[in-house]
């Protein structure tokens, strides 16, 4: 047997004991899903339980090294616990903003200080971050934002707002990009980390289309924030903010192929047998959907060993936006009417619509689908500018 295939057994054999029959279930909606932070409450002890195993484990984190509160696990080894935790349907024991974006940053421009301290805090789900990067009017040009960070010799004095924070408002610390140097566009922004209890922050939620109010604007009056919670260098904070956009990318285009059901079409079957338009729709899906997740591994491979190319993540997110824009579109075609059901008990509090309203987001957060076509074509095109 080779090590790989001994570890698979392994990890299936654990995944057996640890996982709790409850944690193996489909996420319902968003109160299932273990956010993690010194606000989180559990929904039930088997969330908890679940969580706390794989914490200790180092499960949370596979791939990062044991000293920051990973498991060590090579590219090859995570790739198979993934593949031996979707057999056995075990949900994500935690999802994080911390996981996904700043804790790559973290292991390639932080401190040994800043790696010790955050990700293993990370890592055991203690805290929830949330992003600053985008502002009123600083969008997709985020190089023009304008919160502004006064050097007050040990500390600076942050001064501005923010908007689309997700879930700034039940989110501890915040990674934020703030102008400490009003000279230089692109090389007088950093890379700062605070507590979102530090007095000065405010949130107040955004609305949705969809209802719901997981967007916050975000504002900052005169916060006070130490010289050593700055990741990267002084005014070279937009390497590590491109740099993080790469896994944020690369996270939303996580949210485009099966939405937790390997086959859209083998899951409504019953309700398509007398629907040939949307069989044939649910196919061509599917078949999209295969292409894409077996690209999307390609893709993994290549980050992790450093052999992808810089802008792929940016095709990525825009396929995967794509694709979980239509699967939703199908959804909403296959439950007819009663799929616009807004409140009642039947439609789960209208999930279909507000899931699919939901998806329109998914062209903006991250970098805006014509900005993302606009990388692919200038970088892995190589095509002319205009």
């Amino acid at each position: 047997m080779s090590d790989l295939e001994s570890f698979r057994a392994e990890a299936r054999a654990w995944l057996e004991e640890n996982c709790p029959p409850e944690m193996r279930t489909p996420v319902k909606g968003d109160e299932d899903i273990c956010w993690g932070g010194r606000n989180f409450k559990f929904q039930s002890e088997a969330q908890k339980l679940w969580m706390e195993r794989c914490a200790a484990k180092g499960y949370t984190v596979p791939d990062w090294p044991k000293a920051y509160g990973g498991a060590g696990l090579s590219p090859q080894e995570t790739k198979v616990l993934r593949q031996e935790m979707a057999k056995l349907g075990c949900r994500s024991p935690l999802n994080s903003f911390g996981i996904w974006m700043l804790g790559p940053a973290l292991l390639k421009f932080g401190t040994e200080e800043q790696k010790v301290h955050y990700l293993n805090q990370i890592a055991r789900g203690e805290i929830r971050w949330c992003q600053g990067y985008s502002e009123p009017g600083s969008g997709s040009d985020l190089v023009s934002m304008q919160t502004y960070g006064e050097d007050k010799g040990d500390h600076w004095v942050v001064n501005g707002q923010k908007i689309w924070t997700s879930y700034a408002d039940k989110a501890d610390w915040i990674f934020c990009l703030v102008r400490t140097d009003k000279t230089n566009k692109y090389q007088g922004i950093s890379f700062l980390l605070f507590d979102m209890e530090t007095p000065g922050v405010s949130t107040k939620p955004i609305k949705l289309i969809s209802g719901n109010s997981p967007f916050c604007e975000t504002f900052f009056d005169n916060v006070v924030v130490p010289k050593h919670q700055i990741v990267g260098e002084l005014n070279r904070g937009w390497d590590v903010a491109k740099y993080l956009l790469g896994h944020e990318r690369e996270m939303i285009s996580g949210m485009g192929g099966d939405g937790g059901v390997t086959s859209i079409g083998a899951a409504m079957k019953a309700v398509l047998a007398e629907e040939p338009v949307l069989r044939a729709q649910m196919a061509l899906f599917d078949v999209d959907n295969l292409t894409f997740r077996a690209h999307g591994e390609r893709f993994m491979d290549e980050w992790k060993t450093g052999k992808a190319h810089p802008a792929y993540s940016n095709l990525m997110k825009y396929v995967g936006t794509e694709l979980n824009k239509k699967r939703n579109e199908l959804v909403m075609s296959i439950g007819g009417s009663q799929a616009l059901e807004w409140e009642s008990e039947r439609s789960n509090g209208g999930s279909k619509a507000r899931n699919w309203l939901r998806t329109k987001a998914n062209s903006i957060e991250g970098g805006t689908s014509e900005v993302m076509l606009n990388v692919v074509s200038k970088r892995i095109l190589e095509m002319p500018g205009a």
